[in-house]
């Protein structure tokens, strides 16, 4: 993935090499704030109002001012100004929109005014379902996640995932799935996590403290426009031994497909067929928007 050359911090383009926080900023000192990383193509962000909507309730939660100056419309315009700034409007990006309280203060903060940064890679090939070999998981098995209202959103305090990268590079994995405190599985260290064991979906509920993904809605919504179960379940993770097949899901590479857990392979026919079906069913979303 190429480093773009300008980012964008509150509305001004600043050299990527640049300083531009100091070190009160509230986002480094206690990871007061959210993000949202998106995929662009062709200069359209897919699936663009899952992300806003889950950026504006994420941002509620938080207590933030002006979260409706969020909306679709603008978080497009942003991104778009940064790709021409950076002549990566024909290219496939990864793009990262950070939001966090501006201001000082200790743990209560001066202000809930939010600031952002806006960042775009060039990704160096389209990954997708057709050209993986599969991914070889296993369970992480250090740290588990907590449930709590705050386990659905995609926070700046990322700790629990870095460890849990930090594990799967260390034991030459593709992934690792993340536990919730009461043992059951909530995701891995990159994504949503789906099941399919006796010909049924099963993915982890909400409730049982996953992000919840854009990639994950987006595949809940078309399942059942097109008539495909999905159950969301506490899934105990004995079931990878048993399924017939796991995909994880994210916004940058869509569904990828699991290719073994420790001794245990996977086939993953079904999955490919879900994938073509999504690939229509999101062109149909994406011009109704």
């Amino acid at each position: 993935m190429n480093q773009a050359r300008y980012l964008d911090y509150n509305g001004e383009f600043y050299r990527s090499t640049e300083a531009i926080f100091q070190s009160n900023n509230r986002s480094f000192r206690y990871g007061d704030g959210i993000f949202e990383t998106m995929r662009v193509e062709d200069g359209k962000v897919p699936l663009l109002r899952y992300h806003v909507e889950r950026l504006q309730k994420s941002m509620t939660l938080l207590q933030f001012d002006n979260v409706h100056r969020f909306d679709e419309d603008f978080v497009l315009k942003r991104i778009q100004e940064l790709l021409i700034k950076n002549g990566l409007v024909d290219s496939e990006c990864r793009v990262r929109l950070a939001v966090f309280r501006d201001g000082e203060g200790l743990y209560t903060p001066t202000t809930n005014v939010p600031a952002y940064l806006i960042e775009v890679n060039r990704l160096d090939k389209k990954i997708n379902i057709h050209n993986q070999a599969g991914l070889i998981i296993d369970v992480f098995p250090d740290h588990r996640k907590s449930v709590n209202s705050l386990s659905a959103l995609k926070s700046s305090n990322s700790l629990l995932y870095v460890l849990a990268g930090v594990y799967r590079k260390k034991h030459g994995l593709d992934d690792v799935v993340i536990l919730n405190d009461e043992g059951f599985i909530c995701e891995t260290s990159s994504s949503n996590i789906f099941v399919i064991y006796e010909n049924t979906i099963y993915t982890p509920a909400l409730t049982e403290g996953c992000v919840d993904g854009v990639m994950r809605r987006s595949i809940i919504d078309f399942a059942e426009a097109e008539g495909i179960e999905i159950v969301e379940a506490q899934i105990n993770p004995h079931i990878l031994n048993e399924a017939e097949e796991i995909f994880i899901t994210n916004a940058v590479h869509g569904i990828q497909c699991v290719l073994g857990y420790k001794k245990k392979r996977y086939f993953n026919r079904l999955s490919k067929k879900i994938w073509g079906q999504y690939e229509q069913w999101l062109y149909r979303f994406s011009e109704s928007d």
